[in-house]
Order: C-alpha cells, then sequence, then structure tokens
C-alpha cells in the first residue's frame, strides 16, 4: 500500500478531474443521472489522489508549485462539496476549470525537488524565520482561497446576467442562482479574505524590514503583486461598501483581483526572504 501511494502523481488527479469536468459538460449538454453519478465518482477519485500527493509529498507554500497545486487542492474540495449539495447547479463546469488551470500553472512553474520542504513541520514549530515565512504563505494562501471563490461567484454572475439579458427560458441550460445570491457569496469570499491578506502582508514586510532587505529588492515581482493584490482589495471594498457599488463593477474588480492574486503566487521567493511579502 505505501508503495503505491508514493506513485501518486500530478497526472492521476488532473487526469481525474479533467473526465469529471467531460461528464459535467456532457451532463449539462444531455441530463441524466448517470452522468451526474461518473462525475462524482471521478471528482472523487481525483480529490483522494490530490489529497493523498497532498500529504505524502509535503509542500512549501512560499514556492509556486507549492501554492498552486495546495490551492487547487481545497479548491477540489470546495467544488466535490458543492457538487453534492448544491446538485441540482452547474457547480463543477465552474470550479473545476479553475482547479485544472492551477494545477498546469503549477507543472509549469514547478522547479523539481526543491520545492518539496516540510511545511507542516515549520508551521507547528513556532520559532525562527522559516515559521514566519510559513506562516507568511498559509495566510496568503488562505486569503487565496476567498479570492478564488469570488472569482468563481464573479464569473457565475456574469454568465447569469448574460442569460437574463438574452432571455433564455429558465429551465434551459445550466442552472445557476439568482444574480442577489451569487453576490452574496461574492461578499462572503472578499470579507473572508481581506483580514488574511492584511496580516499575511504585514507578516511579510516585517520579515523584509527584519531582514535588511534592500530598496531595489523591494521591487520584486512577488512584493510588487502582493501589495498590489492589497490594493485592489481595498478598492474593492470601498466601493462595495463606500458607493455601494454592486453587480458587474464588482464582479470585474474581483476577476482583477483574481490574477493579480495568480501573479503574486507565480512569481519565485528568493530563499533569503523567508518567503515574504
Amino acid at each position: 500500500m505505501p508503495e503505491i501511494v508514493e506513485r501518486v502523481t500530478v497526472f492521476c488527479f488532473a487526469a481525474s478531474y479533467v473526465l469529471a469536468l467531460a461528464m459535467e459538460v456532457w451532463h449539462l449538454l444531455a441530463p441524466r443521472p448517470i452522468q451526474r453519478y461518473l462525475a462524482l465518482g471521478f471528482g472523487g477519485a481525483g480529490l483522494l489522489a490530490h489529497s493523498i500527493y497532498v500529504l505524502v509529498q509535503p509542500l512549501q507554500l512560499t514556492a509556486p508549485f507549492g501554492a498552486l497545486v495546495f490551492l487547487a487542492w481545497i479548491l477540489a474540495v470546495f467544488y466535490f462539496y458543492g457538487s453534492i449539495h448544491h446538485g441540482r447547479l452547474a457547480w463543477g463546469v465552474f470550479v473545476l476549470p479553475l482547479v485544472l488551470g492551477l494545477i498546469g500553472l503549477a507543472e509549469a512553474l514547478a522547479d523539481g525537488p526543491g520545492d518539496n520542504q516540510d511545511f507542516l513541520a515549520t508551521l507547528l514549530s513556532p520559532r525562527g524565520e522559516r515559521f514566519w515565512g510559513a506562516l507568511h504563505g498559509a495566510l496568503l494562501l488562505l486569503a487565496g482561497v476567498g479570492i478564488s471563490v469570488g472569482f468563481v461567484a464573479s464569473v457565475m454572475y456574469l454568465v447569469q446576467v448574460y442569460r437574463l439579458r438574452a432571455k433564455l427560458p429558465p429551465g434551459q441550460g445550466m442552472r445557476l442562482w439568482s444574480l442577489e445570491r451569487i453576490e452574496e457569496m461574492n461578499r462572503r469570499a472578499v470579507l473572508w479574505a481581506f483580514p488574511l491578506l492584511t496580516a499575511g502582508l504585514i507578516v511579510g514586510i516585517a520579515l523584509q524590514i527584519q531582514n535588511g532587505v534592500s530598496m531595489s529588492d523591494w521591487n520584486s515581482p512577488k512584493i510588487v503583486s502582493t501589495i498590489g493584490l492589497w490594493l485592489v482589495f481595498a478598492i474593492l471594498l470601498y466601493l462595495r461598501y463606500g458607493v455601494h457599488a454592486r453587480g458587474r463593477q464588482v464582479a470585474i474588480l474581483t476577476l482583477v483581483a483574481f490574477a493579480v492574486l495568480l501573479l503574486a503566487l507565480a512569481s519565485p521567493v528568493h530563499p533569503s526572504h523567508g518567503g515574504g511579502p
């Protein structure tokens, strides 16, 4: 059994997710109960393999590969739970492409064995610079979960707006929540992400100051994109609660925030920086 577990690769769960997405699309085009069951079966198999991979291959969350694979795993859990709890909605059609995109980006940015370090052991040992670097990575990753959920909600919102403007019959095509409920999903995701993002940014800046990093290093893509992500979120919160903006404007800005998140996660960290910001 241990030998089989160690042979689980990224391809194993990525292929399962692809098959699950294919079943979801097939069900959308020609609804049949069997396609839903197959989609759940392939999705569950992919989530199991993905979970084994995350446990067997300790991932360094401050490295692009580890952060993206771990974020994809959390969103895969989100997909599987949503597919069961909201079985009548086209849940997988929106979430699975995001999961596969993150896995593909992780593979494209993988640097090999150097990416895999014992992150959990570092985080459970509350001392030293490596702990704070790991905490910084964990906070950004948790914020990334909220941003990713907001991204899914924004895409759903824009699709639903299009469907309503096209005056498509309610029972035709994919089933989605009302615009009000999708907006609420986006709002909760933003409120979840912003405090975690702020805490992660503070830890990262403190690490930079403690390490005496030069001004030239503050211009690195990792630092600039993280600070840019916080600014985008600050604007998003101002639009929502300051001027009470709603709908398309908020959805588009959430998509921008997700794009900046990908840039922040994909940017490498110099070893001397301890993972921050």
